[in-house]
């Protein structure tokens, strides 16, 4: 790989997916009864499950598609088309990722907590569509600096994510529900064009093998 264009093209994929603004108004709903305190902690626990998340997929991700007979080429296209339903409930400012409310969440101290990795790391952030797109950049490594890019831009999502989580209630304030959705709404176009990019790629790889002839 090492193409700084391409480097650019992952990290932009992977906060596009994670889209950290997009979580903003869940992180407000899922923790309403929360301290200051319970929310900056809320706020770790989320971003370091997110990092971890990510990580592993980036190790492990291919050769557990390797044990289960899944080849990248079949992979890229799932992924692909699990991308593209993504950014079409962003485009329509409906993200699905998130089926949890806050009604739905416990509200003992335990409760409290386990809102930070489910469902708020895990499938709001890290959910499927962040981790197949890491595990099909990961594949795409020929080198070691590939994979540690690979590994800095997860971290890198992570921090972000933090961040954001931190600043929730400033955020929410300043952009409002339109700013957040004007937002996901570009978000969601990105995220379609690195769909399709997915898709062609395995069909590409795909269609030879079935005796397609152009």
């Amino acid at each position: 790989m090492q193409d700084w264009h391409a480097y650019a093209k992952i990290l932009t994929a992977l906060i596009v997916i994670a889209d950290p603004v997009g979580a903003v108004p869940f992180f407000l709903s899922l923790t309403d009864r929360h301290s200051v305190e319970e929310r900056r902690h809320t706020a770790k626990v989320t971003a370091t499950t997110v990092a971890l998340v990510l990580v592993v997929a980036v190790f492990f991700g291919k050769p557990l598609l390797e044990i289960f007979g899944i080849t990248i080429a079949s992979f890229r296209v799932a992924g692909g088309l699990l991308l593209l339903l993504m950014a079409i409930a962003m485009l329509h400012a409906h993200p699905t990722r998130a089926y949890h409310t806050t009604e739905q969440v416990i509200q003992d101290e335990e409760g409290k907590h386990s809102v930070a990795v489910v469902p708020l790391a895990v499938p709001l952030v890290a959910g499927p569509g962040a981790v197949s797109t890491v595990i099909l950049y990961s594949h795409q490594a020929t080198t070691w600096f590939d994979t540690a890019f690979l590994v800095l831009a997860s971290l890198f999502v992570a921090l972000a994510l933090w961040f954001t989580l931190r600043m929730a209630e400033p955020i929410s304030r300043v952009l409002g529900k339109t700013g957040i959705n004007l937002i996901t709404h570009l978000m969601g176009l990105v995220l379609a064009a690195v769909a399709v990019e997915f898709i062609t790629a395995g069909l590409a790889e795909l269609l030879p093998g079935l005796g397609v002839r152009n």
